[in-house]
């Protein structure tokens, strides 16, 4: 038999299902055959295996993490709920009926065979099975003849650790009231504890971990900090690290690097209040966020000054990271000459004669001009979507990419786009403030942000990001000592 470890949470959407998911990357990383297991979910969100059967998406990321095929044993039993007191029960894959929320309780005793029956087809190949509770164990009215938590972890001799959600707050409470509710037996099961979603210097709980070991008794596995990456996720996973509105189904994530100079910044006061749309701005010290679908380089008071500030920060880095997995760029003024291949300043327009090299995104180059271009404009997109808004700058932009333009403005081609369209820029501020034109821009932008990427890959490159930082954070050895140690 292979080690086992059983994550369960005080309370429900803690972030079982992404830790189980980044803890299953992270130990298949270190060489070990991690397969993952959830004996009971409910979810109407279900992954169809290769054998035709249907899972809990959430076992079948879970696989992917893990480097597997997904397939029945790894969700044993799926509830899929029909009405708030009853659900179509699956087993082994296959629907068996209907069941209200009474008559499932009654039909528990039966399905622990078949749940045991797919833990130890699991557990006789892998070297690591890492399992998912459902809900709590302090919710001591359902433990009669639960195989969801502790019922199985009583029934299979398999340690647990317990999440608490911080973010939740009384994260303390949470988890030594659950201490206080739980039976000697179900006690004794729980190993160790982890902290979940912590915003901040994690260092900063250190005293909230020693009184939980000192009331509880059990050891600490350390404190995950809030993980942006989980918002690439598939939806069901991703909710449970970065909380989103249910009304927000379809956040499109812009972010705008704050340069020191920025300029004209009220040309996003538009996107900030669209529900649809999360604005982020990036502040000096801080990545650009990796679930942006868009960056957006803002205007700037001075481009080459600003072009090596951009540098400084590693926004670079970030800015052509995001590019090559598929991600749109798209920049205003100052940001749009950024990025060309060079910006020119041979009249000392922003201090002194030099230039500098951008970057390289759009093939343009910029000569800064003495005189400045003023003016108000109207014009249409490639849609026929019509804007209204105003250049202020003194740069003249040229290069191949300009036969591309963005927009036609009273007739004239303006701005420029990248061969594959997932880059482009133009002068004009304000462009956002007409409703028609925002959709328009924000659709064109969209489709070329995630047409070009894989979604697996993108999903497969936000594991490794979780896994990292478990690396960073999580004591990952000892929890294997743990899952190893067990009868």
């Amino acid at each position: 038999m292979s080690a086992a470890l059983m994550f369960q949470g005080t309370g429900s959407d803690v972030g079982k299902s992404v830790l189980v998911a980044g803890l299953a990357r992270a130990y298949t990383r270190r060489g070990l055959r991690v397969l993952p297991f959830k004996p009971q979910n409910m979810s109407n969100n279900a992954a169809v295996t290769a054998d035709g059967g249907e899972i809990g998406r959430a076992q079948a990321l879970q696989a992917l993490a893990s480097n597997a095929e997904p397939r029945i044993d790894m969700n044993p039993v799926l509830l899929k709920p029909q009405t708030d007191v009853g659900a179509q029960v699956v087993l082994h894959g296959r629907a068996i009926g209907n069941a209200s929320a009474m008559d499932y309780h009654a039909l528990k005793p039966k399905l622990l065979q078949a749940v045991r029956e797919s833990f130890d087809r699991l557990s006789a190949e892998a070297d690591l099975v890492l399992i998912e509770g459902a809900g709590s164990p302090a919710e001591t009215n359902l433990r009669a003849n639960d195989i969801a938590n502790m019922g199985f972890a009583t029934a299979t001799d398999t340690p647990v650790i317990l999440i608490g959600d911080i973010d939740r707050g009384g994260v303390i409470a949470s988890l030594v009231g659950t201490h206080t509710v739980l039976s000697d037996e179900d006690r004794a099961m729980i190993r160790g504890f982890l902290i979940n979603k912590f915003r901040g210097d994690v260092r900063l709980f250190d005293e909230g971990l020693r009184d939980i070991e000192r009331r509880t008794g059990w050891p600490g596995m350390g404190v995950m900090p809030w993980l942006a990456a989980t918002s690439r996720l598939p939806a069901e996973d991703a909710v449970t690290l970065e909380r989103q509105d249910e009304t927000r189904r379809s956040v499109f994530h812009i972010a705008v690097p704050m340069l020191s100079r920025i300029s004209n910044f009220d040309d996003f006061d538009p996107l900030r209040v669209m529900p649809e749309i999360e604005l982020t701005f990036v502040p000096p010290g801080k990545p650009v966020p990796r679930n942006a679908d868009l960056i957006i380089l803002p205007g700037t008071k001075a481009t080459i000054s600003d072009m090596h500030f951009l540098h400084a920060q590693g926004w670079d880095i970030d800015i052509k990271a995001h590019w090559r997995q598929g991600g749109g760029v798209f920049g205003i003024c100052g940001g749009y000459q950024m990025l060309g291949t060079h910006i020119h300043d041979p009249h000392g327009i922003e201090g002194e004669t030099r230039s500098t090299e951008g970057l390289g995104l759009l093939d343009i180059e910029t000569t800064l001009q003495p005189e400045k271009h003023l003016g108000l404009v109207t014009g249409t997109d490639a849609g026929g979507a019509s804007l209204t808004g105003y250049e202020i700058h003194n740069g003249r932009s040229e290069g191949a990419d300009t036969s591309r333009p963005v927009f036609m403005l009273e007739g004239r081609p303006h701005g420029a786009r990248s061969a594959d369209g997932r880059v482009a820029g133009c002068y004009v501020h304000g462009l956002f403030d007409k409703a028609g034109f925002r959709q328009s821009f924000l659709h064109s932008m969209e489709l070329a942000a995630t047409g070009s990427a894989d979604h697996l890959e993108n999903v497969s490159s936000a594991l490794n990001e979780i896994a990292d930082s478990m690396e960073r954070h999580l004591d990952l050895d000892a929890m294997l000592r743990i899952a190893r140690a067990a009868p």
